[in-house]
Parts: C-alpha cells; structure tokens; sequence
C-alpha cells in the first residue's frame, strides 16, 4: 500500500548541498527528503529524468521511509576508493582521504585527454598503493579498439567499468578480450538504468558485473531480487552511489550489508565486493556528519539528518515547490 501522497509532503525536506567539486553539469545537488515512521528515505533523481524513470527513485525512497530498510548481515562494508581524472602527481593526496581502502576506481578516458594521462594516473595509484585492486571507469568514453589498447596498457585491472557506450559495444568488447587472452572483466554502469537493463545486459553476455544503485532501481529489496536473480546468471554486483546525499547512503549501505555471502569452488565464504559507497567526500556540507573510513570499511548503522544541518541546507521556496511537484509527477506512474 502506497502512502497518500500529502502524508509523504507533510513529511518531506528539500535541501541544497554543495558540491566540493563540479558533477553532471552541477554545483549543488538538490533532493526531497521523507522522514518516515521506518526512517528516514529520500528522492532524487537527476534533473533530466522523467516521471516514469523518477517514479523509481520515489519507490526507493518510500520502502526507507514506509517500509524500512532489511535486516542487515554484517555490520560494516568494504568500500573502493575513487580516483578523479587528476593528474598523476595529485594521485596520493587523493588516495589519503580514503584510508585503508584497497579497491580503487580511477576514472579514465575523460574528454580532452590522452591515453597516457590514464595510464600515468593508474600507475600513480600501483606507486602509492602497492598491490591495489583497480578498476577503471571509462563513463562510455571509449570504441572498442580504444578499449582494447587500453586494457593492453593499464592491466592487470579487476574490472573496466563501462569502457563503451551501448550494450552490444560491451559484448562485443567482451569477446575480444577473450579471444585475446585478456582476462580483464567488463562492468556496465550506465547501461543499468531502468529495472530491465540488467537482464538484457545479462542475455547478451556483455557483462561479467552489474554496477547497481538502489534508487533508480527502486529500492533495496529490488536490488537484493536482482543481485539473486544475476549472480544465478553467472553476473557479479557492485553496489554504487547515485551521488546520494547522507539519507540515501543509507539505503546503498543496506543493500550490501544485506546481501548473501557466497562460496566459492574452495568452500571460502566470499563477502560483497567492494562498493562504491565512500562518496560523502563530494560534498562540502551534508545532511548528516561525513561517515568514517576505517581500515577500508564503512559502518551500515543508519544516520538521521541534524535539524540544524536541515535547516542551513533548505532550499529556496521555489526550488521546493518544483520538487513536490516533481513528486506528484512521478508518484502517477507508482
């Protein structure tokens, strides 16, 4: 049962963070807050999605704060690193604001770059961690020959997350990357948008991991059917953030706490991969304190908003006027 709609107003805050750095076009990340009788959930999703897409995020949003988040397995997360598109010599600073982290995700192929930039970016990490586990994460920047001279050039690597554009590119990448004897994963990201990518990426054998957000796919239990669903298809899952604000970290830091640990061929149990979770840095003001990386790992116990921190962070009138509206919009198509 949906909750009325002036019940989920009555309890919304909209708020205005801003952005240590530029992300998606913006300066301050805008979203609807609910504080609910389960918790606390929030809605917001990206500026140019349209009500049917956005109806996820809100369906997200209510199980947090309706229905509750589940029960979690573990009490913390391993969480990867991210690695901007900076230059090698910016590397280590940046790493230090991860502590203990041992995945990191360097992002490469962006625009106005070369291929070496990437490949002294990926080695500025192996030089100030040694032993890492990277992953790359190419945003769709590359053709597949692209692809391919860059897997040559930056493994060994634990995955290439979506090095080209559409879904058929990344099968198609896949392929050749075994039939060259690279053994270097394919991650889709962007190709995982609404509820149905991830089982079209999977028949096409163009992945061998799922990089899924619980907002846009519509909530933590939807995530959870469909990490079941995928790794019986032989497809691996990362948890990530859709730049969510304290609130919606919540629910990303649930899924993973609440998914199952596997065995692996030599009966070890094998815990959640690292998530991309440790975003908090993005932002210079939050909703809730900035969690603590400890040892690598985030703590899953949820964070209520502080009224001051709601209350500095408000957005204009207008601004939360166009987000309730936002939400009768997409709360047509629930």
């Amino acid at each position: 049962m949906l909750p009325d709609i002036d019940e989920i107003l009555d309890r919304a805050h909209v708020v205005a963070l801003p952005m240590a750095v530029r992300f998606r076009g913006v300066d301050t990340r805008e979203a609807l807050l609910i504080e609910g009788p389960a918790g606390w959930g929030e809605f917001s999703p990206f500026l140019e999605y349209d009500a049917p897409e956005s109806a996820a995020w809100l369906r997200a949003g209510l199980e947090a704060a309706f229905t509750g988040l589940p029960t979690p397995r573990r009490t913390r997360v391993e969480v990867n690193a991210t690695v901007p598109a900076v230059p090698a010599d910016a590397v280590a600073d940046v790493l230090a604001r991860y502590p203990g982290c041992r995945v990191i995700k360097v992002k490469v192929a962006e625009q106005g770059q070369t291929l070496a930039d990437d490949i002294a970016r990926v080695q500025a990490v192996r030089d100030t961690i040694p032993g890492a586990v990277i992953r790359v994460d190419a945003n769709r920047g590359w053709t597949i020959g692209q692809a391919l001279e860059a897997a040559r050039s930056l493994g060994p690597l634990d995955y290439m997350e979506q090095p080209c554009d559409s879904v058929e590119e990344l099968a198609a990448l896949r392929r050749e990357l075994m039939r060259s004897g690279m053994f270097i994963r394919i991650a889709a990201d962007e190709s995982i948008r609404r509820a149905e990518d991830p089982y079209r990426v999977a028949e096409l054998m163009a992945a061998d991991v799922a990089v899924v957000k619980v907002a846009p796919l519509g909530g933590v239990r939807r995530v959870l059917e469909l990490a079941a669903d995928l790794r019986a298809r032989h497809m691996d899952i990362t948890v990530a953030s859709a730049l969510d604000t304290a609130v919606g970290m919540n629910a990303g830091l649930a899924a993973v706490a609440a998914l199952p640990t596997l065995t692996d061929d030599d009966a070890m149990d094998v815990p959640p991969a690292a998530a991309g979770l440790a975003t908090g840095s993005l932002f210079l003001e939050d909703v809730a304190p900035p969690r603590e990386i400890t040892d690598g790992f985030l703590s899953v116990e949820a964070v209520e908003p502080e009224a001051d921190r709601l209350a500095a962070l408000a957005a204009p009138a207008d601004r939360r006027d166009w987000w309730f509206q936002r939400v009768h919009e997409a709360y047509r198509h629930l």
